[in-house]
């Protein structure tokens, strides 16, 4: 039986109408499948993502602290994959070999010596035409802490004048820096140097001090501690000075806890700035708290700064001092290597592992760090050249390899980011090529910084402002009298001793490190 036309024609729009619904329908379920895909293809970038921060926390908290390359790494750039880079050519790693050194080290002969002879008998010797004496061995020594009152007595004559009346004249006294206190100047220089250049805590001092029969509170010795600061006050402010006149300064910080600082968190975090610089001869390393970490800070401490270069981690908090103060900003290759450090550490451990672009990125750096090594007894101008000559040609390989690489890589992976900070700092990460009196890096400033931290792993906070700044001052001298080859209890104490007479600002130059070294080399 045949269909009407108008039968045709409703069944035809009908088939027509279902195919575009299905159509539509497939559509649909196309853009939720391809939106899903999506979905799964975002959270399996996360989980990656996430696991990287994970193995990283990971290495962070159980696996070994150093930064070095290790030797075996130096094999994946023998396998195939290397030809995919940009720069086909042997990527130099530094020499990470051991060298062992045989025999022991022999004893400073700037130790006292005591020698401890041992005799013949007067029968073993009798008959003989001649006796002598031959070392036979060397040990070291200490003599253990040992707790004594001193008692100062004061001799004092009396005289009679022509009315016969008593005058008494009086022998001085040795002035003592905080006056009044109930503990020697060797005590307080044992106590101060025990807490921050060996991180001992006040209570574990205050335990050995009972040990050997002192009574001494923990209050009492954090009274000393912020007294003796307060004292040391002018010499800081002196270190600052010469610090200014230098060409250089490199600027760090630090997260401290302290508990009562007026209008902030107990538990927030305050900080710690430190500065290293000055003439080559006159260096100083300088702490100083303040609770905060805005660009406040840095354009306070380096007021009067016209070296020229300021090298610090990259944080923004130091652009203003730049612009204020017209310095350049002089990058840190330390902080870039160890972001592809970073890296590095959590890929894959597998020998058929394909070399990553943190690989290619450390060796690159790597070079530059080999190059600082050959040239580091040049003079400045001779670094200057060699940097030219070698560094430059490496930096513009790596620039090369990194504008290639950089938009390939996931941008918040470790390695992402490794290559952000490269790329953001770069114009600062090359300055030190510009000036042979430059470094590659801010280690010397983290170095400064680093007892400070171990400190703070001991006695975990400050309890006040007064003591958290006195904290500064205290690894002010510390670490500077380091820097300047003097014994850290040995000048402090000098200076303890000395500070009740520099009544000029002659004497109190006499007490800066360079300075007491030369007096004391002479004498």
């Amino acid at each position: 039986m045949k269909m009407s036309p108008k039968a045709q024609s409703n069944q035809a729009s009908t088939s027509v109408e279902t195919t575009t619904e299905m159509a539509a329908l497939l559509s649909e379920k196309d853009d939720i499948i391809d939106k899903k895909s999506e979905v799964i293809a975002w959270q399996q970038q996360r989980i990656a993502l996430l696991e990287e921060y994970l193995n990283l926390a990971n290495q962070k908290r159980f696996g070994s602290s150093s930064e070095q390359t290790t030797a075996e790494q130096g094999n994946l750039f023998n396998e195939a994959e290397i030809t995919a880079e940009p720069e086909q050519e042997e990527l130099l790693l530094p020499d990470t070999a051991s060298k062992t050194k045989t025999g022991r080290k022999p004893f400073s002969d700037k130790l006292p010596r005591e020698q401890v002879f041992a005799y013949l008998s007067e029968k073993d010797k009798a008959g003989a035409i001649d006796t002598f004496f031959v070392k036979v061995r060397e040990e070291l020594d200490i003599i253990p802490a040992q707790v004594r009152v001193l008692e100062y007595m004061q001799e004092k004559a009396v005289f009679k004048d022509e009315q016969d009346k008593r005058i008494i004249k009086a022998a001085e006294v040795t002035l003592h820096p905080v006056a009044k206190a109930m503990g020697s100047v060797n005590l307080m220089t044992y106590v101060i140097v025990s807490k921050y250049a060996d991180g001992m805590p006040l209570y574990r001092l205050e335990n050995i001090i009972r040990r050997y029969g002192g009574d001494i509170s923990r209050a009492t010795l954090a009274n000393w501690v912020i007294a003796l600061a307060r004292q040391v006050q002018p010499l800081i402010h002196l270190l600052r000075e010469y610090q200014h006149n230098g060409p250089l300064i490199m600027a760090d910080e630090t997260r401290i806890q302290v508990l009562k600082e007026p209008g902030a968190s107990p538990t927030g975090d305050k900080y710690m700035w430190v500065t290293l610089g000055g003439e080559p001869n006159r260096q100083s390393v300088l702490f100083e708290y303040d609770p905060s970490r805005s660009q406040e800070v840095p354009l306070r401490l380096l007021d009067g700064f016209t070296g020229g270069y300021l090298q610090s981690d990259g944080y923004a908090g130091y652009n203003a001092v730049c612009k204020e103060y017209k310095l350049t900003s002089l990058g840190c290759w330390d902080h870039a290597r160890r972001k592809f450090k970073e890296a590095q550490i959590v890929q894959p451990k597998s020998k058929k592992t394909k070399v990553s672009k943190a690989d290619m990125a450390l060796s690159y750096i790597n070079k530059l760090y080999v190059i600082e090594r050959n040239i580091k007894s040049l003079s400045a101008d001779g670094k200057y050249q060699a940097r030219q000559a070698q560094s430059v040609p490496v930096l513009n390989k790596l620039k090369k390899w990194l504008d290639v690489q950089r938009p390939k890589v996931v941008k918040d992976s470790l390695t992402g980011t490794a290559m952000t900070y490269l790329h953001n700092q770069w114009d600062k990460l090359t300055v030190y090529c510009k000036d042979g009196r430059l470094n590659i890096s801010n280690i010397l400033a983290e170095n400064a910084i680093r007892p400070f931290a171990v400190g703070r792993k001991a006695w975990l906070f400050a309890d006040s402002p007064a003591g958290a700044h006195a904290s500064g001052i205290h690894y002010s001298l510390i670490e500077t009298a380091k820097l300047n080859g003097l014994e850290p209890y040995h000048y402090l104490n000098a200076v303890f001793k000395a500070l009740p007479y520099a009544d000029t600002v002659e004497k109190l130059e006499r007490l800066l490190p360079w300075n007491f070294k030369a007096e004391n080399k002479e004498s």
